[in-house]
Formats: C-alpha cells, sequence, structure tokens
C-alpha cells in the first residue's frame, strides 16, 4: 500500500491534481475496507474468543471454589477443636471456681452456727434411732401391764366421796 502511495504521488506530480483525488479516494476506500475487514474479523473471532474466555472463567472459578471449600473446611475444623479445647479448659476452671465458692460458703455457715447437710443427716439418723427404740420400750411396757389392768378391772371400784367431787 506504500508504494502504491509513492506511485500515486509520483504520477500525480507529473499528469496533475485529477489523477492525485482519484488515488486519495482509492486509498481512503481501501483503508475503509480494510476496516470493516477487521471489523469483520474481530466480530467472529471475538465470539470464539468471547466462549473460550467464559470457559478459562468457569474452570478457574471452580478451581477457586474449591479451593475456598476446602480452606473454609479447614478453617471449620480448627474452629471446632479450639472451642473443643477451651470449653473443657473452661469446665475445669468452672469446677475449681465452684469448688472453691462451696467451700467459703460451708466455712461462713459453719462460722455462722447453721449445721450442714451432713449434719443434719447424722441428726435425722439419730432421730430415727431414738423413735425405734422408744416404740420398743412403749411396746414392752404395753405387754406388761396388759396383765395389771385386767386384774384391776376384776376389783371393784372403789366409791368417791362428794368432797373429792367438788374439789
Amino acid at each position: 500500500m506504500v508504494t502504491k502511495t509513492k506511485r500515486s504521488a509520483d504520477s500525480a506530480s507529473s499528469s496533475g491534481a485529477p489523477h492525485l483525488s482519484g488515488t486519495v479516494k482509492e486509498s481512503a476506500q481501501q483503508i475503509w475496507l480494510a476496516g470493516l475487514g477487521a471489523f469483520a474479523k474481530a466480530q467472529e473471532e471475538g465470539g470464539k474468543v468471547f466462549e473460550t474466555l467464559v470457559k478459562e472463567g468457569t474452570s478457574i472459578q471452580r478451581k477457586t471454589q474449591a479451593a475456598a471449600e476446602e480452606k473454609i473446611s479447614e478453617a471449620t475444623s480448627r474452629m471446632a477443636n479450639m472451642a473443643t479445647d477451651i470449653s473443657s479448659k473452661a469446665s475445669g476452671q468452672w469446677d475449681k471456681l465452684e469448688n472453691i465458692f462451696e467451700d467459703r460458703v460451708s466455712k461462713a455457715l459453719k462460722k455462722l452456727g447453721v449445721p450442714s447437710a451432713k449434719d443434719i443427716d447424722a441428726l435425722m439418723a439419730r432421730i430415727d434411732e431414738l423413735n425405734r427404740n422408744v416404740e420398743r420400750l412403749g411396746a414392752k411396757r404395753a405387754a406388761k401391764s396388759a396383765p395389771a389392768k385386767k386384774a384391776a378391772a376384776k376389783k371393784p371400784a372403789a366409791k368417791r366421796s362428794p368432797a373429792r367431787k367438788s374439789a
């Protein structure tokens, strides 16, 4: 194309202006057609390039998504392990704190003279034992006094004097 333009310019200088305008017109026409051809080629190959880019993008997205899911799974596992560790440590600390609290409350109640649950249980056991002893003694007395009551019932009742009634 450059060579055509040089020839055109040489011939235009020798033959005149009408030939020069024709050459410029012809060059503009060729440039226009070259632009249209490039545009058509870009459109044709642009679709193919676009489809190729979409496929590559889809592939990269899948790889990225798989990597992200793997990292999320790994992070979730780590967090679960950390939570378990923290929970067990906290539980141990909580048990220690609870024991300290119970000991201090127990000491304070003891200083105030409030009986403990063990003291109350011991008293209840002692009361139960005493009740059993009382019941046994009552049963023995009832057995001994039953024949005496029968003998007393056979004797006639003594008459009371009127003075005793008023008193």
